[in-house]
């Protein structure tokens, strides 16, 4: 409990922390992997999406090796807190979750590729946490830029929750909304920006987690196709 409230209780704006007008800190401004640049400009016809699975460190790292992935980052998003910190943000005090902002070329990688990554990498059953890392920064999330991939993202919902049903396990907590109401991307501090290539044995709760996402299941067309890179 924080304050007579839990951790696993979404803040309000009210309650919430209220930040500051700059960022407190300063990032490189390349992907310490891919080499591009982590805040933009993006190149033309490329689109943005957020996906928040728990700890950003591992979820960071699955996006960062899929083919059509221009660049990736980890921030905060959701919330109320303007600039937070990775500490004001553990605290469960500024609302927002621990996201990765994926930038990609849809004429080399479909959505449903970077769909078929976070449904498999994480459990979207459990609010407000993955494993043994418990708070509202660790709650499911897309946050999608466009029409198109909201429409995507919210089938994606329906046709895994019926693979899971199937297989016996629960509902999917996952907050779906478009990133213009979950708010802006705030990036995290240098240390977390690819994070487990600079710390290979570093900290990752990620992996196949119970069923596959199959797009072409329960009477729905497959995209061209769909396969995540060996890692």
């Amino acid at each position: 409990m924080l304050f007579g409230r839990s951790k696993q209780e979404l803040v309000t704006a009210q309650d919430a922390l209220p930040g500051r007008t700059e960022r407190p800190f300063r990032i490189r401004p390349e992907h310490v992997v891919l080499g591009t640049p982590l805040e933009g400009p993006w190149p033309d016809g490329h689109e943005v999406i957020t996906f928040a699975m728990g700890c950003f460190w591992g979820a960071e790292r699955i996006f960062w090796q899929i083919p059509g992935v221009h660049v990736t980052a980890a921030g905060y998003q959701g919330g109320h807190t303007q600039h937070p910190t990775y500490e004001e943000t553990c605290s469960a005090r500024t609302g927002h979750t621990e996201a990765v902002l994926v930038v990609y070329d849809p004429s080399r990688v479909d959505v449903e590729v970077l769909l078929k990554a976070f449904w498999e990498n994480h459990d979207p059953t459990t609010p407000n946490r993955q494993g043994n890392d418990v708070g509202t920064q660790y709650r499911s999330a897309i946050y999608p830029t466009t029409d198109s991939q909201l429409v995507a993202a919210e089938d994606s919902r329906s046709r895994y929750q019926q693979a899971l049903k199937e297989a016996g396990f629960g509902e999917i907590s996952t907050e779906i909304r478009p990133a213009a109401e979950a708010g802006p991307f705030y990036y995290a501090e240098d240390y977390h920006q690819g994070y487990l290539a600079k710390n290979p044995w570093g900290y990752c709760n990620h992996g196949f987690c119970q069923v596959a996402y199959d797009p072409a299941a329960h009477g729905q067309d497959a995209p061209t196709k769909v396969e995540l890179p060996e890692s």
